[in-house]
């Protein structure tokens, strides 16, 4: 069995049209429409530098403004949460990001709670997870959204079908499962969750309709943990040595790419699989963030 090779790219930058297309709507009888998306990166990792990078272009792209804060590696908590705090009372910004992990010194949970939760795009404040957990989402975190609408556009049905999701974080594990377990129809699946405490995971992952990896470990899941005919979704992302790259690495996934594509029925690739979509579900709780702010509803 070959299987199919779900294009993340295309289905996020149809997704990012949609947004661009649904600003420029809007702009014909608010003129001052213009969501605004702040980002604050504290120190010098070089990943986070690119990836704020990318966001910035996407943005503007649709016709957001895009702001970046890059702060120092020395800044200290308080001074952090007052620059949130300020951004979080600016009327211009209608979503907020804080790039994560943040310095070690820096604690993320209080910088999260300080983020207004009407500017919350990232889905991480208390109040947004608590909606997620009534079954009310508003802002979901941008990758589990990401990998939901992946599977929509792909046309993979989830309900009724066993996802089993391996890995718990709070940006991607977690809020993944509560957003699967949701009573609509892109949703509605029998979610089995495994983490590095769980034992036999092998027999676990063999029983998946719909496997999800986000462990950030590459290889983890092997052909032989795979079901014949299962969907896999990876969702890792890990730099490996390549001499012959420019760069000096390459990015791979959490799944053994080339052996398990022969047993899957649809997988996504690492890179031009979910990473893409993290950015378009961004821009997506962004505009919804600007609409709200402005009473524009659909």
């Amino acid at each position: 069995m070959m299987s199919t090779i779900i294009d993340g790219k295309a289905i996020a930058d149809k997704l990012t049209k949609s947004v661009a297309e649904e600003i420029n709507l809007i702009k014909k009888t608010n003129s001052g429409f213009v969501p605004g998306l702040a980002a604050v990166l504290v120190g010098e990792d070089p990943a986070s530098k690119v990836y704020v990078r990318n966001k910035k272009k996407s943005a503007t792209s649709v016709g957001m403004e895009a702001l970046d804060y890059y702060l120092p590696e020395s800044t200290t908590q308080k001074e952090l949460e007052e620059y949130v705090r300020k951004l979080s009372e600016d009327v211009k910004i209608d979503g907020i990001l804080v790039q994560l992990p943040l310095p070690a010194h820096i604690d993320q949970e209080k910088i999260i709670n300080v983020i207004n939760p009407d500017k919350d795009v990232d889905g991480l404040h208390p109040y947004n997870v608590g909606l997620l957990v009534k079954g009310q989402p508003r802002f979901v975190p941008a990758t589990p959204a990401g990998v939901q609408y992946i599977l929509s556009e792909s046309g993979i049905e989830v309900v009724g079908k066993h996802v089993v999701i391996c890995g718990r974080s709070e940006i991607v594990g977690k809020p993944l499962g509560l957003l699967l377990i949701q009573r609509n129809k892109n949703a509605n699946a029998t979610v089995t969750m495994c983490h590095s405490r769980t034992e036999n995971i092998r027999n676990i992952t063999k029983q998946a309709d719909v496997l999800i990896v986000a462990v950030g470990q590459q290889n983890f899941i092997k052909a032989d943990m795979v079901k014949k005919g299962a969907v896999i979704i990876d969702v890792g992302t890990n730099r490996i040595q390549d001499a012959t790259r420019k760069s000096g690495y390459r990015l791979v996934g959490d799944v053994d790419f080339e052996n398990v594509k022969k047993i899957a029925s649809a997988i996504t690739p690492v890179p031009g699989g979910v990473g893409p979509m993290t950015i378009a579900m961004l821009l997506k709780n962004t505009l919804e963030s600007a609409k709200r702010k402005n009473l524009v509803f659909d």
